[in-house]
Formats: C-alpha cells, sequence, structure tokens
C-alpha cells in the first residue's frame, strides 16, 4: 500500500514549501493591513487625484504597449511561419529568446544609448522632430522598452499556436487553390484567434507589473505608475499612508489580470527551442516574400539594435577600472551569492510543490482533489498576483517597527527572487517530473524507495536537465532584479543592478555601460552554460 499522508516525505516537503510561501506572502499583506490600521484616515486621504493619475497611467501605458507588441507580433510570427526554410529563422528565434534572460536595466540603458538626447539615432531624429531632440525619457521610452521585451515573447507564442494548425489543413487550402488572403483568413487566423486573447492579456499584465522600466526612462511624477510610485513613497517620500492604498490598488490590478489570465489560458514563456513549422503545401509569391523578410528584418533590427548598442557602449568604456574598483567587485559578489541562493532556494520549493502534487494525487484513487492537493498545484501561481515590490513594501513597513529595515536585505532579496522564479521553475521541472514517475512508481513501490533514495537513485538522471534549466533561469532573474533592493539596497548591500542604476542617477554613462555589458553577458552566459550542462547530463 502506499505511504500514509502524514508519513510520505513528499507530502511533508510540500506543506513546508507551502508554508514558507504563505509566511512570506501573508507576512507582506499584514503588514500593510497593520499599517493600514493604524492609519485609516491617512490611508483613506491617500486616494486623491494623483492616485488616481497615477492608476490611469499606468492602465494607458500597459495597453499601449500591449497593442504595440501584440500587433507585430501576428504579422512576424506569420512571416516566420510562412517560411520555415528562412535563412537565419532558429538563429532569430534564439535571439528572440535573450530578452527573457535580458536584466530590464541592460535594456533601458542599450535604449537609451539608441534612441537617448546622446544616442546613436539622436541626430536623425532631430532632424524628424525639427531640429531638436529631448530623449526618449516618459511615455515613449516606456513603450519602446516593452516592446523590445514583450514582442519577441508574443511572436514565438503566436508561433506556437500556428504550428499547431494540422497538415492536413494546409493540404486541403493548396487542392482547393486558396491564395494567401484566403489561407490566412481561414487556416491560420482561427489558431491565432484563439491564442490572441491570452497573449494579450500576459503582455499587459506584464506591462501592469513592469518597475525597472519606468523607472529608469520614465523620467518624472507625469510618467509614473503604481509600483513605482510606491518605491517613491517609502524611499524617498515615507508615506506609509499612501504606500498602502498604492500597494492596495496595485494587487487589485495584478489580480484581476492574473485571474484573466488563467480563464484565457495563457502561457507564460516559450519553447526557447520551437521546432520548425509543419511542411507547407501553398506557394508563397515574390510580393509576399518580400514582405515577409522586411516584416522579419525589420523585428530583428529592433530587436538586436539595443542588444549592439549595450555591447558597443560597454567595450567603450573602461572595463579593466571597472573590475578593479572595490564597488564592482563587491556588487558582483553580492549579486553571485544571491543569485544561487536565490536559485537553490526556489529549485526546492518548485521541486517540493511538484512532489507533494504527484504523491497527494497517487494516494487519492480517483477521489475529488483535496484542498492541500489544489495548494499545491496552484501555490506557486499565487505569487504573481503580487508583485515583488508590493511584498517588498509590506515587509518594508512590518519591519521598520522593530529594527533595522535595511540589515534584512539580502535575506528580502534571496526570498522574493527564489519565489518569483518558481512559476517558471516549475513549468521547467513538472513535465519531466511525471514523466519519470509514471515510470518509475510502481517500481519504487515494490523496491520500497522513497525520500531522498529515490530522488537521486531513480528521478535525478531524469531532472538533471530541467533542474539546470530551472536554476539557470532563477539565477538569471536574481542577478538582473531591481525591484527589491532597490527598497532594501543601501552602501553596505549593492548588487549589479543597484551599482548600474546609482551610475547612471550619477550621469556616469561610460561606467553604467560597462556594468550593463558585464551583467548582461553574465545572465546570458549562465543560461547557455546551464543548457549545455544539462544536455550533458541527458547523455
Amino acid at each position: 500500500m502506499p505511504a500514509s499522508r502524514s508519513n510520505d516525505p513528499r507530502v511533508t516537503a510540500g506543506v513546508v514549501a507551502l508554508a514558507a510561501i504563505s509566511l512570506l506572502i501573508g507576512g507582506a499583506l499584514a503588514g500593510l493591513a497593520f499599517e493600514g490600521a493604524s492609519d485609516p484616515s491617512g490611508a483613506l486621504s491617500a486616494f486623491d487625484g494623483y492616485l488616481f493619475r497615477v492608476v490611469r497611467f499606468t492602465l494607458w501605458q500597459a495597453a499601449l504597449s500591449t497593442l504595440l507588441s501584440v500587433a507585430p507580433a501576428l504579422l512576424v510570427a506569420r512571416a516566420l511561419s510562412r517560411h520555415p526554410r528562412f535563412p537565419g529563422r532558429r538563429l532569430i528565434l534564439q535571439l528572440f529568446a535573450v530578452p527573457l534572460a535580458l536584466p530590464a536595466i541592460v535594456a533601458a540603458l542599450g535604449i537609451l544609448t539608441l534612441y537617448g538626447r546622446a544616442g546613436y539615432f539622436a541626430g536623425g531624429l532631430a532632424s524628424l522632430g525639427g531640429g531638436t531632440w529631448d530623449g526618449i525619457y516618459g511615455l515613449s521610452g516606456i513603450l519602446v522598452a516593452h516592446v523590445f521585451f514583450n514582442m519577441p515573447l508574443a511572436t514565438r507564442l503566436f508561433l506556437e499556436a500556428l504550428g499547431t494548425v494540422p497538415a492536413d489543413q494546409w493540404r486541403l487550402a493548396s487542392q482547393l487553390g486558396m491564395g494567401p488572403g484566403s489561407a490566412f483568413r481561414l487556416v491560420e487566423w482561427p489558431a491565432l484567434r484563439a491564442a490572441l486573447p491570452g497573449v494579450a492579456g500576459l503582455v499587459f499584465m506584464l506591462c501592469v507589473t513592469s518597475f525597472t522600466i519606468v523607472l529608469t526612462l520614465g523620467g518624472g511624477p507625469r510618467a509614473t505608475t503604481l509600483e513605482v510610485a510606491i518605491y517613491q513613497a517609502l524611499r524617498f517620500d515615507f508615506d506609509p499612508a499612501r504606500a498602502v492604498a498604492l500597494t492596495l490598488l496595485q494587487i487589485a490590478l495584478t489580480a484581476v489580470a492574473v485571474l484573466a489570465l488563467t480563464r484565457l489560458g495563457a502561457d507564460t514563456v516559450g519553447d526557447a527551442n520551437l521546432p520548425v513549422a509543419p511542411r507547407r503545401y501553398l506557394s508563397v509569391g515574390a510580393g509576399e516574400t518580400v514582405v515577409n523578410v522586411l516584416l522579419i528584418g525589420l523585428a530583428l533590427l529592433f530587436v538586436a539594435g539595443p542588444m549592439a548598442a549595450t555591447v558597443a557602449a560597454g567595450l567603450d568604456a573602461d572595463l579593466a577600472r571597472l573590475a578593479g574598483e572595490d564597488a564592482v567587485r563587491r556588487a558582483m559578489l553580492t549579486s553571485a551569492v544571491l543569485g544561487v541562493l536565490s536559485a537553490l532556494l526556489s529549485v526546492a520549493l518548485s521541486l517540493a510543490l511538484i512532489m507533494a502534487r504527484r504523491a497527494l494525487a497517487s494516494q487519492r484513487r480517483g477521489a475529488p482533489a483535496s484542498l492541500l492537493e489544489y495548494a499545491t498545484d496552484t501555490g506557486a501561481g499565487f505569487v504573481l498576483v503580487v508583485p515583488p515590490i508590493v511584498i517588498g513594501a509590506g515587509w518594508f513597513l512590518a519591519l521598520r517597527h522593530v529594527g533595522d529595515v535595511l540589515a534584512i536585505a539580502p535575506f528580502m532579496v534571496v526570498a522574493v527572487n527564489a519565489v518569483m522564479a518558481m512559476p517558471f521553475a516549475i513549468r521547467a521541472l513538472r513535465p519531466a517530473y511525471d514523466a519519470a514517475a509514471d515510470r518509475h512508481d510502481r517500481l519504487c513501490l515494490l523496491l520500497g524507495l522513497s525520500g531522498w533514495n529515490r530522488l537521486w537513485l531513480i528521478d535525478w538522471p531524469s531532472l538533471r536537465r530541467p533542474l539546470a534549466t530551472a536554476s539557470a533561469f532563477a539565477m538569471a532573474l536574481s542577478l538582473g532584479d531591481l525591484g527589491v533592493i532597490a527598497l532594501f539596497g543601501s552602501d553596505s548591500v549593492q548588487t549589479m543592478p543597484y551599482l548600474l542604476l546609482a551610475r547612471m542617477g550619477s550621469y556616469r554613462t561610460q561606467d553604467a555601460a560597462g556594468l550593463a555589458l558585464m551583467l548582461g553577458l553574465a545572465c546570458l552566459a549562465l543560461m547557455l552554460v546551464a543548457d549545455r550542462l544539462g544536455q550533458g547530463g541527458r547523455r
């Protein structure tokens, strides 16, 4: 007989993981509730014209960013789908995956290097604007950055949707003599239309919860979103009542977005190695080919431009001097240590939930799922409702009553980054673990293998690659995160993004470019090395 629920170490590990997640999020919400209850009139008075202007701008920029990201992605995805043997197609798809691992502050600096007041395109943009160019700060900069991040993601998700079109439909369209317009309307558009709400909802949520982009490219109070306003209320104005009001609205907006995503069935991460689309039976005319090549080329230039600008500007900096600075070396070491700890904690929590869910499902024998099983299945998704800046704000308000808030910066960065990476880690780990469990559950039961013995002897060979992928992605997220460290960071606790932001704020642009190059290359190298290690482990 299977082990009882109370004696199964997998269930115990899942309960511990759920308790840790609940403590982190619940503690933040308790801090917000306590602060609001201690000054209810102040929290209510914070709902003023400024707050509602911030809400309007948050929604407006998210809506515009979604439109400008999704509409071109539809066209680019169709162009790539129509040309499965396009030269460099695989390289383009891999390039479109880079923004997922690129820290937002690095991308922001690359965009400023291209489109800023002293950027490479400043002269051309000035001539178009009547002789002057004031830079890209404000709504325009936010939109460009959001499109840079979200258009490639949307393209890959739409391409996955087009890949689901059965080859029989293409064969039938060819036999009926359909042209490009009819094929799009009758074959391609139904697949795209089914994916469109989910992709648009995902992009909207990412833009609503955008912090680093708005902080670095917003340019002032006229372009402030809820998350940036929370940060300003705590670190500069120290207005706890306003911070509570802002966080409550941010939670409400994010909850609505997440609920919409769950109803729409949106995917959060596209496959980094998309397969070649099914063979087409329709010929592509010369005119359509020219248009498609132009679309792919423009998208490629738009995505590659900020990356190339970051590299070019970084190489112009004095990298040797930067690498020798004590502040830079301390920031690099701090980022590396916090990133490793965040990755380990994220993978451990994710694997605990996955194993507990599998154990509970095998024990119920067709009975309805228990509340605990449901919690282990969806617990990691709850973190999407509470953005990192909200968790940080809650703990910031709670801990200021008991001690030095800045002293716990390392613990908060590790905990929040680990939990925020869990949805991605679970997505990488769950299919591999479920497949291994399907093959080995009966054998482990017969041999009496459980706990660490089963994990090491049976499950580990199947989990090495997904564990490497999940760890790499979690570490890359932690290395590039600015949300939590922006609240809790100080001169004594600095990460690379925090130091980069400080150099940008003090107008040391060459130093900032060099730091951005170091940080970006570290994140990308991490992903590549981990993927190689994972592939080697499977052989």
